[in-house]
């Protein structure tokens, strides 16, 4: 009996000094790693930058998942239960405003980075021009959340992360603060390369199907025309209007998102003799995935 009592002791010794840790020790450095729960992988991707070996990350929103429709498992709020923070756009992603309370029911206690504290928002229609089509609908103007695809404002997006780090690891504020500044270096030079990538062209029109790249536009002088507007496929006179603007810019690319169907971009792309690529906004690796986008776009600009 008493071996009994003894091996229930033990294992609730050990339940308990798992929940009370944040994670489990790092195999290789033996320290305590904090859980921090990402809604998309850009912001996981900033996170592991800055939060190395002090970190576990945990994405919501997997890869090729459609933030407008993707609803968590149970494993992974699950998971939440147990991280120390939180870190979300918030700058209107409609995977937050539907999921991040219940998400947040699973675990009151953790703090919520909200990486668009300080960043300027843009309404949608402000970089798209199309506009003039009227296929916004001007009684419930929507903000673009893609804030992160804007290296500008990945720094200011880099900088709340870091200070999320802190406050709930105070211990570890000059490494966080290291790894911060050598991480908007890296920003830094992102955003010089690309605008002496993209400085040289007289037309700077490009045509997508999801208005996921406006904050691009706005940083380099690009001009953004949108196949789908506000989650809405376009009306055959829409595409008729859209084939038609693509062939005054002189477009031969149009470029897609595997979280969309492609099948409007691609009726487009035989129209205009043109075709489709690949322009990830949810891509994992930030810095090589925007100058893979840019040199992209090198190619579709004349």
């Amino acid at each position: 009996m008493n071996n009994k009592i003894l091996l229930v002791i033990l294992l609730l010794i050990a339940v308990f000094s798992g929940n009370a840790c944040i994670n489990g020790p790092d195999q290789q450095t033996g320290q305590e790693q904090f859980i921090i729960v990402a809604s998309i992988l850009p912001l996981a991707d900033f996170v592991e930058h800055i939060g190395g070996d002090k970190v576990d990350v945990i994405v919501m929103i997997p890869p090729g998942a459609n933030p407008a429709t993707y609803e968590p498992t149970a494993s992974q709020l699950k998971a939440v239960s147990s991280a120390g923070m939180y870190v979300k756009a918030g700058s209107g992603l409609l995977f937050e405003e539907v999921w991040l309370d219940k998400i947040r029911s699973a675990n009151p206690e953790m703090f919520v980075v909200d990486t668009s504290e300080g960043v300027t928002l843009m309404e949608m229609e402000e970089h798209n021009h199309e506009e003039e089509n009227s296929r916004y609908n001007n009684d419930e103007r929507s903000m673009d959340p893609h804030i992160w695809l804007s290296p500008v404002n990945a720094e200011i997006m880099v900088q709340n992360i870091c200070d999320g780090l802190i406050r709930i690891d105070p211990a570890n504020e000059t490494y966080y603060e290291q790894n911060k500044e050598q991480y908007i270096r890296d920003l830094e030079v992102l955003d010089s390369k690309i605008n002496q990538s993209l400085s040289g062209f007289k037309n700077r029109t490009f045509m997508v199907f999801h208005p996921c790249w406006g904050y691009f536009a706005r940083d380099y002088n690009l001009t953004m025309i949108a196949v789908e507007i506000e989650g809405k496929e376009p009306s055959v006179s829409d595409m008729a209007h859209l084939i038609k603007t693509a062939k005054e810019n002189d477009i031969k690319i149009i470029f897609v998102q595997p979280q969309f169907s492609t099948k409007s971009a691609e009726v487009i792309a035989k129209e205009i003799g043109g075709s489709v690529v690949p322009a990830d906004p949810l891509a994992k690796d930030y810095l090589l995935n925007l100058r893979e986008v840019t040199n992209s776009f090198t190619k579709s600009l004349t």
